[in-house]
């Protein structure tokens, strides 16, 4: 059943197009057997030295010389009527009117009633409802209702600008030009650069293919596939797409923006570039309000810090960047995780000031304290062999070295290091609050703990032998660290401290209260970051459709009728051109036509791949 309508919908659809072809063909020959009429001429004369056969129409002081043919009105100063090929050459002040719609003045125009093809030159001007197309030389072939330029053209649109290239055409059915080679739109918001340019007059819309821009003064967009509403200054670009903010650069599969707001969006593997800053972002979904300084990403959201010697990486569900060049501030929301070398960090959220240097690990009060996911939850700092957590941690590095300054932790502060000898053993200190100061190599030197101060060490001697276990209370304490391991400390207001043989402390009582030892959830490496992630799911962008290549102008069409109508021509010299032919590109003289062969353009193919003069002003 299915192959029966198969069969019947492919047989409809010859039957269709059989009949637009009967049709096309029989309003050809009906406008062929009209004949060309002349309502008005001043004067009639005849030159047959050199003009043989044909009538010279002049105009006089009242009126230009008016020639009809169907739908088209022609008026001219002068006019060469060639009765038998029905060729019409038309001199000075030339004016052709299609059905009150497409207007063509020029300073010669020839038109053949067998080919309805016409041919201006000089000060061409080809005039539609909304648009105006200008250059030296031009086509209009009538049975097409195209028009079309080789040697340089531009186009004014009221609303949208002026756009040039070196070679154009109009389809007028569909209101569309199709722009190719050295392709400029200008007008005062924007200046599109491209090779390959397809606009529609009647909405303001643009395709481009190949390599494009569009520069505006904020920003500029490149791009070798896009789509630009040149009315409402909206677009998206694909393929190798760069948007250029100031000192950002914006890359992404899909990106799309708005220069009315100067906002962009971007989805699927985007980079975003601080220039200034030597910061990178990256994520697959991204927004950007330059007027604001802001910037909002997500899906596998990364931060990256470009240092001299070691970069920072700042992963969260969502990052955003805001503030001037000079004051950035980045914020981490939700399971926020930094890593660098020596050091790494996670918690609920992070927020890092570029010009301060203050890092601000950040806990979440949605839970209660016996909460077992508002422990995990806790802000937690690792440097070297040492596990920090608090309630809030802040890092303060020096943003002209690149390198930490000092620690504080706010709140349930905790330091644990595993020791380095023992199974199941861990050096600890906690206490309300903490402040710590790291040593030129970015390893922290030394701790205050206030209020509160309590303390686990395992004491070794020399040969690292196990003396004891130290344990005590106190108002405070002072430790200074080697590399990660204990070198000496000190307690201050009232210290209770005694050192217990191994076998004498149980082991319950070997860990202080809210011990929580969280190496498994330490960063190690860059892609550690995204352990915790769910897999990542990239949408599907659809895009634009590929660039199709122009037909020739001069296709086998065109040219069947053209041939026919030189070879009904009675020429006498046989090595003067037929008149329907005498202004067809060299080219085409030279092409033998088949019936088989489809024609294209090959300067499609030739300048798609040409690169557009691209460089950030």
């Amino acid at each position: 059943m299915s192959q029966t309508f198969y069969i019947l919908n492919r047989l409809q659809s010859i039957f269709l197009l059989v009949i637009f072809c009967l049709i096309s063909t029989a309003l050809l020959e009906a406008q062929e057997k009209k004949q060309i009429e002349i309502p008005y001429s001043g004067f009639l004369t005849f030159d047959e030295e050199n003009y043989p056969g044909a009538k010279i129409l002049t105009r006089d002081d009242s009126e230009q010389v008016h020639i009809k043919h169907g739908a088209i009105d022609l008026w001219c100063d002068k006019a060469i009527h060639y009765s038998a090929e029905k060729f019409i050459e038309a001199y000075g002040n030339v004016k052709m009117v299609q059905a009150d719609t497409i207007t063509m003045t020029s300073k010669y125009t020839e038109y053949s009633s067998k080919t309805q093809l016409a041919f201006a030159s000089g000060n061409v001007v080809l005039q539609t409802p909304d648009s105006e197309l200008t250059s030296d030389t031009l086509y209009f072939d009538r049975v097409k209702q195209q028009a079309f330029y080789k040697s340089g053209g531009t186009v004014v649109k009221d609303t949208s600008g002026t756009i040039t290239s070196r070679i154009g055409r109009y389809y007028m059915e569909t209101k569309k030009y199709q722009f190719v080679e050295d392709v400029v739109m200008v007008n005062k918001e924007s200046t599109i650069n491209t090779n390959f340019f397809d606009y529609y007059e009647d909405t303001g819309h643009a395709y481009l293919f190949g390599p494009s821009t569009i520069t505006t003064e904020t920003s500029k967009t490149y791009c070798e596939k896009g789509f630009y509403d040149s009315e409402n200054k909206i677009g998206y670009a694909l393929k190798n797409s760069k948007i250029y903010y100031d000192n950002r650069i914006i890359e992404g599969d899909s990106l799309f923006f708005d220069n009315n707001k100067n906002f962009a969006s971007a989805n699927n593997n985007i980079k975003v570039t601080d220039t200034l800053n030597h910061s990178v972002v990256k994520g697959h979904y991204a927004e950007v309000f330059k007027e604001k300084d802001s910037l909002f990403i997500t899906k596998r959201a990364l931060a990256i810090t470009v240092q001299e010697n070691d970069s920072i990486y700042m992963h969260a569900d969502k990052l955003t960047v805001t503030g001037k060049p000079d004051h950035r501030i980045v914020k981490a929301f939700y399971n926020a995780k930094i890593y660098k070398s020596d050091i790494s960090a996670k918690a609920d959220s992070i927020h890092a000031d570029q010009k301060t240097g203050l890092t601000q690990l950040i806990n979440i009060d949605l839970f209660t304290e016996g909460d077992a996911f508002s422990t995990k939850r806790k802000p937690i700092l690792w440097n070297v062999e040492n596990q920090m957590t608090g309630d809030t941690i802040h890092l303060i590095s020096n943003p002209e070295t690149e390198k930490l300054d000092s620690l504080l932790v706010f709140n349930n502060a905790f330091i644990i290091s595993k020791d380095t000898i023992s199974e199941n053993g861990y050096n600890q200190i906690n206490g309300m609050r903490l402040t710590g100061w790291f040593n030129d190599e970015n390893t922290l030197r030394k701790v205050d703990i206030d209020k509160n101060a309590q303390s686990i060490f395992y004491t070794r001697n020399e040969l690292q032998e196990l003396i004891g276990i130290d344990k005590a209370k106190s108002g405070s304490i002072s430790i200074l660290f080697d590399n990660g391991d204990i070198e000496e400390y000190d307690r201050f207001n009232q210290p209770d401290a005694k050192l217990y043989p191994e076998y004498e402390l149980p082991e319950k009582e070997r860990l202080l209260k809210g011990f929580d030892w969280r190496e498994e959830e330490r960063p190690t490496s860059v892609e550690d970051l995204f352990k915790d992630d769910p897999p990542l799911v990239l949408p599907v962008i659809k895009g634009l459709d590929d660039y199709i290549p122009q037909e020739d102008f001069f296709d086998e069409e065109l040219l069947k009728r053209i041939n026919k109508a030189d070879d009904e021509a009675k020429t006498e010299n046989k090595e003067e051109d037929p008149k329907a032919s005498r202004n067809l590109p060299q080219r085409i003289k030279d092409k033998k036509t088949s019936k088989n062969t489809k024609t294209l353009n090959p300067i499609d193919k030739k300048k798609l791949k040409a690169p557009v003069n691209f460089s950030k002003e």
